[in-house]
């Protein structure tokens, strides 16, 4: 058994919103069949809460607690998924990525509620600013970037609801056939405010 797990947490996404990012995928590889960029499988798209990389076994436990301490302090909440994008700039994009809305003012809340309580457990904090979104591709090659770009944003993403309503460790398998994440444990927001 390795003795480091690549471990992120996340919000999965429900099948009818993974589905319309499969069409919208689809669309930008039918308009723009000169990139060769690094799609991500739809299968595998969730909203990063928190990335940790390698962490060692024995630390997973402390993300768990921390992770069930804080869900217990939220209650489900909406957000929208819509709108498109890339990083760093669409001029020169290296990350496709379709938007992510807070309707509740929650979202970063619990985001921070988390890095707080990963932080007091010994992880290091970001540093970064929380921006929220779902990678749909990587960028590696200048071919046909920018034009790629231009389309997912003409293509725009209609904004659809979904409930947040649990919290998600994961542990990320890279191989040659992708990355495989497994579910090392769930941690259900409360139902009662």
């Amino acid at each position: 058994m390795p003795d480091h797990y690549r471990t992120f947490a996340a919000i999965e996404l429900p099948g009818n919103i993974r589905d319309r990012i499969q069409q919208h995928i689809n669309e930008l590889k039918s308009k723009v069949p000169e990139s060769h960029p690094s799609w991500t499988q739809v299968d595998n798209i969730h909203l990063t809460i928190k990335f940790f990389g390698n962490v060692e076994t024995n630390k997973i436990a402390d993300i768990t607690e921390a992770a069930t301490r804080v869900s217990k302090n939220f209650t489900r909440f909406k957000i929208a998924v819509g709108g498109t994008g890339a990083f760093p700039k669409p001029g020169q994009p290296r990350v496709l990525w379709i938007g992510i809305e807070d309707l509740e003012n929650k979202l970063a809340e619990l985001q921070r509620s988390f890095e707080n309580e990963c932080a007091m457990a010994g992880f290091t904090k970001e540093d970064r600013d929380f921006r929220p979104h779902l990678t749909i591709a990587r960028i590696r090659k200048p071919e046909g970037a920018r034009g790629l770009a231009e389309v997912n944003n003409e293509l725009g993403f209609e904004a659809m609801e979904l409930t947040v309503n649990e919290l998600v460790v994961f542990r990320s398998e890279l191989s040659s056939q992708g990355s495989k994440y497994t579910a090392l444990s769930r941690h259900p927001l409360s139902d009662v405010p």
